[in-house]
């Protein structure tokens, strides 16, 4: 290479020296030569020479100038990119901070933050299924609280029963008498039913209960709760009425089978009125096993349906505390029949009162679940 500020001039000669490219001054004798062959013979070479130093200033101004000039596009290219970059790495930044902050809230115990969605990528679907799972949070705390409160008042009532029959015993203003005794132990019964079908539904809710499923006929099942049943329906003055194949194969775990179809039987003497009757049936449809259990009146409205399987709920009319329940009966089937893979649903009944329709799968779709 030549020395900075030089130029350089080349020349092409054949094998006798003669220029054959190049500039028409001689051709120097300590110029750097490079030799051109073909087929292993020389014939011609080129030749490189510094011809001229740089010493005018305007040539030296302009090197310089050249220079600067690339330095300057280089510094302002840089720059203009990070002012570019800048807005950009703000915007992709600011959800991602929104989400943050809520997060905060959230674990800070405020469900009623909410992310707004600014896009429909990723990060907007995040946004979305942030605030889906602070909704879904805010109705879980709301549902404990009613909870709680609810507890506060089915236990309050039988309490203060006990309370006010106890001072008036104590008072002298009532006989301690065989039927004072009574109505006292009724009062216990209904305290500790309640709390019995409390802990049943914690257990469940929690998946405390322990299911030990295992191949199992529901007929069976069916015919010996039916039994069970049977004397406290005829002494209310109501009949049952079984509509039911020979046998009926689920996966399940026969004991909570049973619980489920007792508190069912027991939600029907507990609400019909007497004279009527509660007809039982079973169906195959769909490789789904469906129950009906349908009783006479009184029914329930139609924006009731939907209701009854909430804790604590209870209709109007007939079907109240009055009747001696604690309201959790259904709540624990719901859990009962979903720890088995099934739904339950209430429905109109063609007696003129409520259907309680359960669908288990049958045994070969659950054992392929499992």
């Amino acid at each position: 290479m030549p020395p900075h500020g030089w130029r350089t001039q080349f020349w092409v000669v054949d094998q006798h020296a003669n220029v054959l490219v190049g500039p028409r001054a001689p051709v120097p004798r300590d110029g750097t030569r490079r030799a051109i062959h073909v087929n292993g013979v020389e014939v011609g070479a080129v030749i490189a020479s510094p011809v001229e130093r740089l010493t005018r200033n305007t040539d030296i101004n302009f090197d310089k100038q050249q220079r600067r000039t690339s330095w300057l596009i280089v510094a302002l290219s840089t720059l203009l990119a990070a002012l570019a970059t800048f807005p950009l790495a703000r915007g992709l930044l600011a959800p991602v901070k929104r989400l943050v902050e809520g997060t905060h809230k959230l674990a800070a115990g405020d469900f009623t933050t909410r992310v707004t969605p600014t896009s429909a990528d990723e990060l907007g679907k995040l946004a979305q299924d942030f605030n889906q799972l602070a909704s879904t949070l805010e109705k879980n705390q709301q549902m404990r609280r009613d909870f709680m409160a609810d507890i506060s008042h089915e236990l309050r009532t039988p309490l203060a029963v006990l309370r006010g029959e106890l001072e008036a015993i104590q008072d002298g203003v009532r006989q301690f008498t065989p039927e004072s005794v009574a109505s006292l132990q009724a009062e216990v019964g209904t305290l500790t039913k309640l709390v019995d079908d409390l802990h049943q539904l914690s257990m469940s809710d929690e998946g405390a209960l322990a299911y030990q499923k295992t191949s199992v006929d529901l007929i069976p099942l069916l015919e010996v709760a039916g039994g069970a049943f049977r004397e406290r329906f005829a002494s209310r003055g109501l009949t049952l009425h079984f509509s039911l194949p020979d046998s009926v194969m689920v996966f399940g775990d026969p004991d909570r089978l049973m619980q489920l179809f007792n508190n069912l039987l027991e939600n029907s003497l507990r609400y019909t009125d007497s004279g009527g009757s509660l007809h039982i049936s079973a169906e195959q449809r769909d490789n789904m096993l469906l129950l009906t259990f349908a009783d006479s009146a009184p029914g329930v409205r139609d924006e009731q349906l939907q209701k009854l399987f909430e804790r604590f709920y209870r209709t109007e009319g007939s079907r109240n505390r009055a009747s001696g329940g604690s309201g959790l009966g259904l709540a624990i089937c719901d859990n009962i029949v979903q720890a088995h893979n099934g739904r339950i649903r209430a429905s109109h009944s063609p007696f003129g009162g409520l259907s309680i329709t359960v669908e288990l799968p049958l045994e070969r779709d659950l054992q392929r679940d499992v």
